[in-house]
């Protein structure tokens, strides 16, 4: 699991801007956020550096509060994509973690859209499908399978720029399919051919 950031970085990322969380510090600190994912550096001059979502969410963390929403891969904020063995998360700092890591993208999309839009997926989106797609819909409120449970769930699949995104029945598939139309993504209901099980075929949108 990747460390917590250091008491020196920590003071970095919470003298962040609250509204655009660019941050301010030394090269070798800003250059550390940045290879922890907490931060990227502006493609565009003056190159400031700005708070990733993972590091709007750290902001709105508690020190001392256990990693709840951490994926024990990255040791970074990561959406619930459903088809858990155990329960989800649906408790108040869950939500809070949430809805952080939901405005640290609007942000991201704000920052590196080259027209400043927040309402259609930025880079960093196209290159983490699953978990973007998940954060969209578990920000909306939408409710993962989990525990055995049923909800919506978020998988990869061969075609590029796609998920494929499954829920239990063809009202909830609905609700996922306007969700993700409004948060900016390319939606198309599609028939599996072995189960004819109804699901959603989602793209990031560019235009």
């Amino acid at each position: 699991m990747t460390r917590p950031p250091t008491a020196a970085q920590r003071r970095v990322i919470d003298a962040a801007d609250p509204v655009t969380g660019r941050l301010k510090g030394t090269d070798a600190q800003l250059d550390a956020l940045v290879k922890r994912g907490l931060a990227f550096r502006h493609p565009r001059p003056p190159h400031d550096h700005f708070l990733t979502p993972a590091g709007h969410r750290i902001r709105e963390t508690v020190e001392e509060e256990p990693e709840r929403a951490a994926d024990p891969a990255t040791g970074v904020f990561a959406a619930h994509v459903g088809g858990t063995e155990e329960p989800a998360d649906t408790g108040p700092a869950r939500a809070r973690e949430v809805h952080s890591a939901w405005q640290g993208l609007l942000e991201l999309r704000r920052m590196t859209n080259r027209d400043g839009a927040t309402d259609r997926p930025c880079g960093w989106e196209r290159a983490h499908l699953v978990q973007a797609a998940a954060l969209a819909l578990e920000a909306a409120g939408h409710t993962p399978e989990a525990g055995g449970s049923s909800g919506y769930r978020v998988r990869a699949t061969p075609q590029p720029e796609a998920v494929a995104v499954h829920a239990p029945d063809r009202e909830a598939l609905r609700a996922c399919a306007t969700t993700l139309e409004g948060a900016g993504w390319q939606v198309g209901e599609y028939t599996e051919p072995r189960t004819r099980a109804r699901y959603l075929l989602a793209s990031p949108r560019r235009v």
